[in-house]
């Protein structure tokens, strides 16, 4: 379990492919101060396992559904990665639920500045769109964001200066991909109504039209 809060941009040094899988190593001293053989941790919102390490680097291995389902197989040598250890018992909770399970991959379509922030616009599909609320969380390559606008194809997410400069999102340009993970919770609850709904006369339209 993470929290979308990035803790370093490590730096891809080394990309092992298979067929359909990957091996990378990462160069990240400050995740690795603290990690240990088996830990878990986010790689650009993907939840992976530490299966070797030492003082400067780390490497993790990408199954063949992971290839396949996130922006993983894009990384090329000298990338930067958003990356975040798994959240401790006793540590702060300072972003929202993150599992590291990708829900689909969006496309960048526009950055423009606005005072001291940049608003982002995403394009996502549309069975994503549908767990997405204005001013509920979502996660975009790891980094726990809050949604301002919301269509039905797209989100628009807005960095302070330091989410900015301090995760790859300030790196990426319009056009390019980013994993994405919406609200754990707001999954939970609309896979439950879409099933009540095929057992009951209560419908989502019945809901709409009664306020709910």
């Amino acid at each position: 379990m993470f929290t979308g809060i990035i803790e370093d941009k490590g730096k891809v040094i080394a990309i092992q492919k298979d067929v359909n899988s990957m091996q990378l190593t990462i160069e990240t001293p400050k995740i690795v101060s603290d990690a240990q053989l088996g830990d878990s941790v986010a790689v650009n919102g993907v939840c992976l396992t530490i299966t070797h390490m030492n003082n400067e680097i780390m490497t993790v291995d990408v199954m063949p559904e992971t290839v396949k389902a996130t922006t993983i197989h894009t990384l090329k040598l000298g990338d930067f990665v958003n990356l975040e250890r798994a959240m401790s018992a006793n540590g702060r909770f300072g972003g929202h639920i993150v599992s590291g399970h990708v829900d689909g991959v969006g496309t960048i379509k526009s950055k423009r500045p606005v005072s001291n922030a940049v608003y982002i616009e995403i394009e996502i599909p549309k069975d994503l769109a549908e767990n997405c609320i204005p001013k509920g969380s979502i996660t975009i390559d790891g980094t726990s964001l809050t949604l301002f606008g919301v269509t039905e194809s797209s989100v628009t997410v807005s960095l302070i200066p330091h989410t900015y400069a301090e995760t790859i999102l300030g790196m990426k340009n319009v056009g390019e991909s980013v994993n994405i993970e919406t609200d754990m919770l707001g999954k939970y609850v609309l896979h439950h109504l879409r099933k009540t709904e095929t057992k009951s006369n209560i419908s989502m339209d019945f809901l709409r039209q009664n306020g709910f």
